[in-house]
């Protein structure tokens, strides 16, 4: 009886342990494994050339990809078409080299929102890193994955067409704006594909590009790469001794005494950028798509901070531009607002005008009026009209500068400004210049008639009402209504005609360049730079860029005491540049 006893505690015990031997295999499903073994083993075996590490790993040698067509060993995984945004491009792992490429959807048999995959695997000696992956060798076999779900009329060719268009867009903007510390209101911008302007240096002291004049920022902090592999931008700390925060994490190597440079981490738009405590940058990343402009454009601004003995000035410039409208391929905006009383007028103001110019010109009666007539007069002084409307600013205010240019049928373009208050736009057109905007400081000439006309004119000497020194300008809602000589109405320029060959440009600027630099000095500086931009032999930069840079180191020169920004709009067609479209709330 006792054997008996035994033997059935024994056969349960097994029975038990056989049971946790299959729930522990379903559990890790050991043979996937197997499966992955016997495709890896069956792919060829290819050996790593140290010398051609580098190597491209898309090129655009035709000849060169068929030689290797037969070399490689390829397995497409289709899983779809996708979004037409950008290439990704990932680095060789121990699994294999895996290239992602997301493609405008080419079939409607194809859903938006998949994407096609091109995945090499070869176990670690098997990838020959020098090979390099041609773009008619991708073409090739991407035409076999959607030819299932492609119509017959289709032909091969136009998806031939757009793959290496896809492949090839890989330039990008990005802006950085300084929004809080001591040099807050400081912005720069760089293209990925000017490699002269990298890489982009942040940091203390000359040469550094992005100059931040902060005791807590060391003098070369940080640097933004362009990962051309990834099509990245990518932010790295210098060894700096306060710390890099991205996104309000430290990226800075951790035993920060050793001075040891950080890893590279990838920049998206809407990031946040810490050089030490205090100052915060702003990242505004933008696609090709994004930074097509007909034409040069330049955008700086300061607060010059430093300029009143040490006393800390806040910034209460906004500029701004959008090119083109949404919706409006053909029409383009272009501003400043110098906020007083602080900066939350100029930003309401900065935001609404172009959303309330796009309105009115996405009525396709409007804009072929204005086409035809080529002249914006009411479109302009609406947009302002209902900006005033919409603010809701009543201890705040600022004046509105808006230069509004559109193409005409023959590439050529039109350009018509508005304005309250005193910041200024100058324009010249072969060698003539022409005032766009009308100063509305209380004690201007024409402010005087205006008032007189009214009724209620100045005392002799009076310069301000209710202390403020302009007579027009958006929001200031309370001193509006204690003084009925406060208007928001708009000055309108007549429209001016640009041809490409007239070497025009235009200067929009705040009242803290105009104070200390005249019309006549602005006009000679551009002439110089543009002088030495022809004599240059060496590879040309944004020449716009340059220029306001220059404009706005000639108001800093002469000492202004106000915040200046400066946007330069460059319509010579012999310096033409691709610019980027740059929009600050």
């Amino acid at each position: 009886m006792a054997m008996l006893e035994s033997i059935v505690v024994f056969t349960l015990l097994l029975l038990m342990l056989i049971l946790i031997i299959i729930l522990i295999l379903f559990a890790f499903k050991p043979w996937r494994f197997f499966s992955f073994s016997l495709f890896s083993f069956s792919s060829r075996s290819r050996s790593i050339k140290v010398e051609d590490v580098e190597r491209p790993l898309v090129s655009d040698d035709v000849n060169h990809s068929q030689d290797q067509s037969n070399d490689l060993t390829r397995n497409y995984d289709l899983e779809g078409a996708c979004y037409q945004s950008e290439a990704l491009l990932r680095s060789p792992r121990n699994k294999g080299l895996v290239h992602k490429q997301r493609l405008p959807s080419a079939s409607p048999h194809l859903a938006q929102g998949d994407s096609l995959v091109l995945e090499i695997s070869d176990p670690s000696e098997e990838l020959l890193v020098g090979q390099t992956l041609k773009r008619p060798l991708a073409t090739e076999h991407l035409i076999e994955a959607l030819k299932l779900g492609r119509p017959e009329n289709q032909n091969e060719n136009s998806i031939q067409e757009f793959v290496p268009k896809v492949i090839s867009d890989q330039r990008s903007c990005l802006s950085l704006e300084v929004v809080s510390g001591p040099s807050r209101g400081i912005r720069c911008s760089v293209q990925s594909t000017n490699p002269s302007r990298l890489p982009l240096t942040l940091g203390r002291v000359s040469p550094s590009d992005l100059l931040l004049k902060d005791a807590e920022v060391s003098g070369k902090h940080a640097m933004i790469t362009w990962n051309s592999n990834k099509l990245k931008w990518e932010l790295v700390d210098m060894g700096s001794l306060n710390g890099t925060l991205l996104n309000f994490q430290p990226i800075n190597h951790p035993d920060s005494g050793s001075r040891q440079w950080g890893h590279p981490m990838e920049l998206a738009s809407g990031d946040t950028i810490t050089l030490g405590t205090t100052s915060n940058i702003q990242v505004h990343i933008l696609s090709q798509n994004e930074c097509m402009v007909p034409f040069g454009v330049g955008m700086i601004s300061d607060p010059m901070s430093l300029r009143r003995g040490g006393k800390k000035l806040p910034m209460e410039d906004v500029c701004y531009y959008q090119w083109p409208l949404p919706g409006i391929d053909q029409f383009g905006v272009f501003g400043i607002c110098d906020g007083h009383g602080g900066v939350e007028a100029a930003k309401s103001a900065s935001k609404i005008l172009p959303e309330m110019l796009a309105t009115i010109l996405s009525d396709s009666v409007i804009r072929e009026r204005v086409l035809s007539q080529h002249d914006a007069s009411d479109v302009l002084k609406d947009a302002f009209l209902r900006a005033e409307a919409s603010m809701n600013n009543y201890y705040e205010g600022c004046t509105a500068t808006v230069l509004l240019v559109w193409a005409d049928a023959d590439e050529n373009f039109y350009a018509q400004c508005a304005n309250v208050g005193d910041s200024a736009c100058l324009m010249n057109v072969g060698g003539k210049q022409i005032k766009m905007t009308e100063d509305h400081k209380i004690s201007s000439y024409s402010e005087r008639l205006r008032m007189e006309g009214m009724g209620e004119p100045l005392r002799d000497g009076e310069t301000r009402l209710c202390g403020l020194n302009l007579a027009r300008m958006l929001g200031d809602k309370f001193v509006k209504q204690q003084d009925s000589r406060f208007s928001s109405e708009p000055f309108i320029s007549e429209p001016v005609h640009i041809n490409q060959t007239s070497g025009a440009f235009a200067l929009l600027a705040s009242d803290g360049f105009w104070d200390v630099v005249t019309a006549k000095k602005a006009i000679q500086l551009v002439a110089q730079e543009r002088e030495k931009e022809l004599m240059a032999e060496s590879e040309k930069e944004n020449l716009a860029e340059k220029i306001a840079n220059v404009l706005l180191n000639e108001a800093r020169t002469q000492r202004t005491k106000d915040n200046t920004s400066i946007i330069f709009l460059d319509f010579d067609s012999t310096s033409r540049r691709i610019s980027c479209k740059v929009d600050y709330p």
